[in-house]
């Protein structure tokens, strides 16, 4: 540990900290553009200044290490003279867009310009302009507005694994870009937006929609994957007009999927909003009685073993809990939640669960994926996974088909089998992970085989074994028990004949088509 000095405030910071952080300890802002706690340090805006007693100038506090005895000043005559000149040289060729850019009001760089700069510019000359890069349909560029901070070029490279964006030419003529124009493939494109501190890489869709100080703020949980990111959705009247990450460092950190941020204008298309009974083979609106009546009729005279219902990967708990009570009722056990055909087993929770926690993968030594391409299930979960293989002392191999998952992994095999042999793989390992998923609990044995690979390492301080869905309700669901009860009926029973009448709770993930002819069926 560096004890050091900074404005007078004596702080224990542990050694390589920065002085930034070291200053954040004490709870004393400093500016920056180009740091950012999850990236690495590039220490190209200089805006982070500050003053060390005994050096010669200035120093960037967020590439400066700590030193014992250390004496910081944050706001001296030298620190704001410093602050006002680099503020000056990064509004030199800055538009003045603020009236126009969809980052206004929330701009790291108008905020810090109010603070630490000038009221008015020496700058006579003419500004530069960039021509701006295609990135695809949910990134817009408006590079004239960049100012060189490369979080997003380390963003690509440290947190998506995918070496996009990078940097030609030096100083005045340097731009940031592909090197190639095309759109950028990775999952994760939206938080470049969110990192960037300036109106140069904006959400395309929201472009020109609101202002921030519009938009009613809800915090919320997505469920687009079975990760549970931490969202907060941002609506006006009633119309979702956007959604961004909120911070929680055990599940998504700061980052969110593309699928997750960009597909709420699902919420306004193509949307039920009145009851639909079908007649001569055509679907004609009704009243919410004559929907009812419909379906009395149906049940009416119906044994309770030709009932059934099935619950979809987005339902809430509340209405699954009451679709299952309404089967009770009826005396029907032919309930499921499992679209996917996957063989879960509901004896214990944790059969079923992600045990290790999201967290936990920074703590394995080892992780097996069987059956999954987390890149594409829950990206978010495989930006950790690359992160943690990064930092070393952690292989990652798979079983299953072979995938790009941005990292290097050692691929066992394709089938079951290569399960058994996985346990030579993980040696030594004191804090193995299993990661299985939806597509290998498919075939019958794969989850008791993963469990005994996991079981052999487990502690009383480590769980290794975890499933990953590809459902955010389907936890929730088998915690209710929505599952075949005695004598009950799965999935592909129903689906094929074994119920006359089938009651779809927002299910509609699987092949619809393959439902019987002459079943009647309610969808909700």
């Amino acid at each position: 540990m560096a004890k050091l000095t900074v404005d007078g405030i004596e702080v224990e910071v542990p050694n390589g900290a920065s002085v930034l952080q070291a200053c954040e300890a004490v709870g004393v802002e400093i500016p920056r553009f180009c740091y950012h706690e999850r990236l690495s340090v590039a220490g190209n805006c200089r805006m982070c200044l500050v003053e060390v007693e005994k050096a010669p100038k200035p120093i960037a506090s967020c590439a400066y290490p700590v030193a014992d005895g250390m004496v910081v000043r944050t706001d001296t005559a030298m620190v704001r003279q410093a602050r006002r000149g680099v503020m000056e040289f990064l509004l030199i060729n800055h538009p003045l867009d603020c009236p126009i850019c969809d980052q206004g009001g929330e701009c790291d760089l108008q905020d810090q310009a109010y603070s630490y700069g000038m009221d008015h510019s020496r700058y006579a000359e003419n500004k530069r302009a960039v021509k701006d890069k295609f990135l695809g349909p949910l990134v817009k560029t408006f590079m004239t507005r960049c100012i060189h901070c490369t979080r997003c070029i380390r963003f690509s490279t440290e947190v998506a694994g995918i070496s996009e964006l990078g940097a030609t030419s030096r100083g005045e003529s340097m731009e940031v870009g592909t090197y190639i124009e095309k759109a950028l493939t990775t999952e994760l494109s939206g938080n470049m937006i969110d990192i960037c501190p300036v109106g140069a890489l904006l959400n395309k869709p929201y472009s020109f929609v609101a202002r921030p100080w519009e938009l009613r703020k809800t915090d919320s949980v997505d469920v687009h994957d079975a990760l549970g990111s931490n969202i907060r959705v941002d609506a006006r009247g009633s119309e979702v007009l956007r959604i961004l990450p909120r911070v929680n460092d055990d599940v998504n950190e700061e980052w969110l999927g593309d699928k997750s941020r960009f597909s709420h204008d699902g919420l306004k298309r193509r949307r039920l909003d009145k009851p639909w009974v079908r007649h001569d083979g055509r679907l004609h609106a009704a009243t919410w009685p004559e929907a009812f009546t419909a379906i009395a009729a149906k049940l009416r005279g119906l044994a309770p073993d030709r009932i059934g219902a099935i619950a979809g990967d987005l339902c809430d708990a509340e209405s699954m809990m009451a679709l299952k009570d309404l089967m009770a009722g009826l005396g029907s056990h032919n309930v499921d939640c499992r679209q996917d055909g996957a063989l879960l087993d509901a004896g214990r929770r944790d059969f079923y669960t992600f045990n290790t926690s999201v967290a936990g993968i920074d703590e394995a030594d080892a992780i097996l994926l069987i059956g999954t391409n987390p890149r594409r299930e829950a990206p978010v979960l495989n930006a950790r996974i690359l992160r943690r293989r990064g930092l070393g002392g952690c292989p990652v191999a798979t079983i299953g088909q072979r995938a790009n998952l941005t990292y290097d992994t050692e691929h066992l095999g394709d089938g079951p089998d290569a399960i058994a042999g996985a346990a030579e793989w993980f040696g030594a390992a004191k804090r193995p992970m299993v990661i299985v998923g939806q597509s290998a609990l498919r075939s019958p044995g794969v989850l008791a085989a993963a469990w005994s690979l996991a079981a052999a390492s487990m502690t009383a301080d480590w769980h290794g074994f975890n499933v990953l869905h590809s459902a955010a309700a389907r936890v929730g669901a088998m915690d209710l028990g929505f599952l075949p009860g005695p004598g009950g009926k799965p999935l592909p029973e129903m689906m094929h004949g074994g119920v006359d009448l089938l009651w779809l709770l927002a299910a509609d993930e699987f092949d619809t088509a393959a439902i019987g002819p002459d079943t009647f069926v309610v969808y909700q």
